[in-house]
């Protein structure tokens, strides 16, 4: 079978790297990829905007793709997998209704009230002076989200009423994530707590749920900064017990599919749920529609079983035939660093060289995945904003960190910078929760 795999992050290539270990796999293409996709796929130079849909078509026809993988929100969002499905192609990735779910910030609140899905007190506001109104009135830490799709940026956390309202003016009066993008705010409480990422395959009435892992939002250690699209992950994380787990399949998951059911959408692909884990329980932050990054990177470095099958049971709607015991995880813990430019999330410097990526490749159990590059000649320069996604495995969270490090020491490019305190957070914890190197039970859980 040959894949195309659609985007150019980390989360991309890390999808690359896992399908092309698929002995049913006989070519990878990534369009339009990165330097890191390049040396297991072929790179296709054709965006995923929607002025390129049909160059997709035409060229996933000409090449007789078996199966599209559609890494990004935002040809989710514009209906790249309608296109491609009624093209007759099979194609991993929900519709663009189902993509609400992430594409409107508004639609995804709403839709939790309906289906009392927990989550922060929250209002919507259409105009800036309702919102500041409202602003004005709170007694308690806001945050003020965008609408709209912004990169992972869109989410402004406020401290104080002063830097609540300079974020209605940044998203609705000067629009810096974009005109369609603030047209409608949400501004709910802020939550305090740990935050956790839950990644679930979901086809037809089939949920399966995939360890859980914990990103790191903030450009700086401490959790300080403005958010990113993230600076580093891993997988499991240990606060996610067994069950809460539980608690958050019966109370959020199986809610949240029933209510999109029940709007006659249909969802086939991944819903990644973003969760805060307070003293009052589980609360919702946000839904997205597709693996996220960086933690699809140390998610799959501890998948052992072929990624195509579990792709090809949601596309083909036989996930709840799946046979969970086939699903093997690798017991180690992996650990996920981000390496971004300088300036990054906000304006930054592209082509400056990459140095030490073949010495970092060479430690055990490492594996550096490509995010923000691209080569000129024989040299791999920056190209976005995150650069590299260095990712271990250790034999405790503890020793993946420090693999993670040894292998970011090894790489340098002018102005890099990264995180230092990936994991802290679990390794300040009493007690590891171990997860089960294979998946028991019936497969998945089946809504009504």
């Amino acid at each position: 079978m040959k894949i195309l795999v659609i985007g150019k992050g980390g989360r991309e290539h890390a999808l690359v790297w896992k399908l092309a270990q698929s002995p049913r796999v006989t070519k990878i293409f990534c369009a339009p990829g990165n330097a890191g996709t390049a040396s297991q796929a072929d790179n296709v130079p054709i965006d995923y905007s929607p002025n390129d849909f049909d160059r997709l078509v035409r060229f996933a026809k000409k090449e007789k793709i078996g199966l599209i993988v559609i890494g990004p929100e935002e040809p989710l969002a514009h209906g790249l997998a309608d296109v491609l499905q009624s093209e007759g192609l099979r194609v991993f990735g929900p519709s663009k209704q189902a993509a609400r779910l992430e594409s409107s910030k508004v639609f995804a609140k709403n839709l939790m009230r309906y289906a009392d899905v927990p989550t922060a007190e929250f209002r919507t506001f259409d105009h800036p002076q309702l919102a500041r109104h409202y602003i004005e009135s709170r007694e308690y830490p806001l945050v003020v989200k965008a609408d709209g799709l912004a990169a992972g940026k869109g989410v402004i956390v406020c401290s104080t009423k002063q830097e609540a309202l300079q974020a209605i003016d940044r998203i609705m009066v000067r629009e810096e994530f974009g005109a369609n993008v603030g047209r409608q705010v949400v501004v709910e409480k802020r939550l305090e707590g740990q935050e956790l990422s839950l990644f679930s395959l979901v086809s037809g009435r089939t949920i399966m749920p995939l360890p859980p892992t914990q990103d790191h939002k903030a450009v700086f250690d401490g959790d300080q900064g403005p958010n990113t699209g993230g600076m580093g992950a891993y997988c499991p994380a240990p606060v996610a017990t067994p069950e809460l787990l539980q608690q958050i399949e019966e109370q959020i998951l199986v809610p949240t599919l029933s209510a999109i059911r029940h709007e006659r959408i249909a969802f086939r692909g991944l819903l990644f749920t973003g969760l805060m884990l307070t003293n009052q329980g589980p609360r919702v932050l946000e839904y997205n529609v597709r693996f996220g990054d960086p933690e699809t990177q140390p998610l799959l470095m501890r998948l052992k079983s072929d990624l195509l099958d579990l792709l090809e049971a949601v596309v083909d709607e036989r996930l709840g035939e799946f046979d969970e015991n086939r699903i093997e995880w690798d017991p180690r813990p992996a650990v996920c660093v981000v390496l971004c430019s300088q300036g990054y999330p906000g304006q930054y410097p592209k082509g400056r060289v990459i140095q030490g990526l073949e010495e970092a490749a060479r430690l055990p159990d490492v594996q550096v995945f490509h995010a923000g590059t691209r080569t000129e000649g024989n040299v791999v320069l920056t190209d976005g904003g995150r650069v590299l996604g260095v990712t271990a495995l250790g034999e405790t969270l503890a020793e993946a960190k420090r693999r993670a490090y040894e292998a970011v020491g090894r790489i340098s490019f002018a102005g890099m910078h990264y995180r230092k305190d990936i994991a802290d957070k679990a390794l300040a914890l009493p007690a590891v929760v171990s997860t089960p190197t294979t998946t028991k039970g019936a497969a998945g859980t089946e809504l009504s």
